[in-house]
């Protein structure tokens, strides 16, 4: 059976979107990101279609019950859905792509369960490291915030990282490192990079 989807996940500021960008620029012709749903607002310069689909909470639950979002998860601290847009993914399969995700746990089992995803879980090398990226990324953030953000990475680690197949460490400065092992990881499990 050919694999089509692979899990890249980690707490926020574990570096899974700028990892997956550069699996996809490594592999433009296999391999695409799965552009997700969502209720939050745009930010400046996002794109519907591109960087999510934006749904107001009416229009995601009308998605939901139509079966276009098969699984989603609440952000309760910050009001906001997040999920799977199945036609999406569909259209990525159907074309021929691998297709990327980075959801949490709940879409993690979502994937192994429905399309055999090989799931890799992207670590920090601390959680000290994890915090400076989140302040460098997100300056306006207050400390109360990045302290829930710390918590929550750490209940991750703590809770969810034995669920995935693997785990790659991604240390400040050696992104090329862990890009290289989940290629490699891709190979092994029999995606076709080519």
């Amino acid at each position: 059976m050919a694999r089509d989807v692979v899990v890249i996940a980690g707490p926020t500021g574990s570096g899974e979107t700028t990892i997956t960008n550069e699996i996809v620029s490594l592999f433009p012709t296999r391999i695409r990101r799965l552009v997700t749903a969502t209720t939050r607002p745009p930010r400046s310069g996002e794109k519907n279609g591109l960087d999510y689909y934006f749904f107001s909470k009416e229009e995601f639950e009308e998605e939901k019950a139509a079966g276009n979002i098969p699984e989603s998860t609440y952000i309760e601290n910050r009001d906001t859905y997040y999920g799977t847009y199945a036609p999406d993914l569909e259209r990525k399969i159907r074309e021929g792509y691998i297709v990327v995700i980075n959801p949490d746990i709940v879409g993690a089992r979502y994937y192994k369960e429905k399309y055999n995803a090989a799931c890799i879980f992207i670590a920090p090398e601390s959680i000290d490291s994890l915090e400076h990226r989140i302040r460098e990324r997100n300056p306006e953030l207050s400390n109360e915030e990045i302290a829930k953000r710390r918590a929550n990475a750490e209940a991750e680690i703590k809770n969810e990282q034995s669920f995935y197949d693997y785990t790659v460490v991604n240390a400040d400065g050696k992104l090329k490192q862990a890009v290289d092992e989940i290629v490699a990881i891709l190979k092994k499990e029999g995606y076709n990079l080519e």
